[in-house]
């Protein structure tokens, strides 16, 4: 049950969180121009070559070997320390994939919850059992669970074109990891995907490039809400359109949220920016919902 302090924190945090994802579009969008809606279709051709960048944060010291502080200060799946926002109650974070898959079905977000004008796309959800893998020819697709996961599930939403805008496409994904450390290496290796793949094939037909990214770990910036965060931006390509494409992956515990949005005519990199942002806020008020922790 939520007390009065619980909405408190949460509208705070809610308010940082959209403030901390516009400055961190913003910075990287000064330096230049994956999700789990990357891997949506079917498996494309490879693609071919284009400018990127990207810029390391804590999270991309896991890859090294050493993980993160919110990883190294949570040594069991429901401990927590000063360094980590939320402390979920050991007995109900998934141990087991029935659990897991229960727990990404409640949170990841259905089209009504990004907004009214959203429908579902064609395809509506993700494969069961499956999660979203950049291969190694830079092509998005979905495999088998991979060692460390225990679900994945990713639903696609969009707003038809209409009245002079274009189709707008989003995707919402929720990842459940065996332990912290885990999770804290899918942020790693998201954060250095853009320098190993400087563009990545998400359909047949769609392309993402110039892509370049920044992670954001508790404490730092406006980060009160999660134990890390990683912006990934650059264009999205259909065609011969670009339009502004923003990902987000955001770790609470065992968990990692992802949020795409790709951009289409008629809508403003804040409107974008706005939509990334709620989504992030939805879901990451189900997983503390569903884990039923302090914060």
């Amino acid at each position: 049950m939520n007390d009065g302090n619980t909405v408190v924190r949460r509208s705070t945090w809610a308010w940082r969180l959209a403030a901390s994802l516009a400055t961190t579009a913003l910075v990287l969008s000064g330096c230049g121009s994956g999700d789990d809606g990357k891997a949506a279709g079917p498996k494309p051709s490879a693609p071919s070559k284009s400018a990127a960048a990207s810029t390391s944060g804590s999270a991309s010291a896991a890859t090294s070997g050493a993980p993160s502080a919110a990883a190294s200060a949570s040594s069991s799946d429901g401990d927590a320390s000063p360094l980590t926002p939320f402390q979920a109650d050991p007995a109900k974070v998934p141990r087991t994939k029935s659990r897991a898959e229960a727990l990404a079905a409640a949170v990841t977000l259905k089209p009504q919850a990004w907004g009214a004008d959203f429908r579902a796309q064609q395809p509506a959800v993700s494969t069961p059992r499956t999660v979203a893998v950049l291969d190694e020819q830079c092509r998005w697709e979905r495999r088998g669970l991979s060692r460390g996961v225990l679900a994945s599930l990713s639903r696609y939403s969009e707003i038809p074109a209409a009245d002079g805008k274009g189709e707008l496409k989003v995707s919402a994904a929720v990842t459940v990891h065996t332990s912290v450390r885990d999770a804290d290496e899918r942020l790693a290796s998201t954060l250095e995907e853009p320098l190993r793949c400087r563009q990545q094939q998400v359909r047949t037909d769609e392309r993402i490039a110039k892509l370049i990214s920044a992670a954001t770990p508790y404490g730092q910036g406006n980060n009160t809400y999660s134990d890390d965060q990683v912006v990934e931006i650059g264009k999205y390509l259909t065609g011969s359109g670009e339009q502004t494409y923003y990902w987000y992956v955001t770790r609470l515990g065992t968990v990692t949220l992802a949020v795409s949005v790709k951009g289409a005519k008629g809508y403003t990199d804040n409107e974008l920016a706005t939509y990334a942002s709620h989504a992030n806020v939805t879901m990451l008020n189900s997983v503390e919902f569903e884990l039923g922790g302090k914060s």
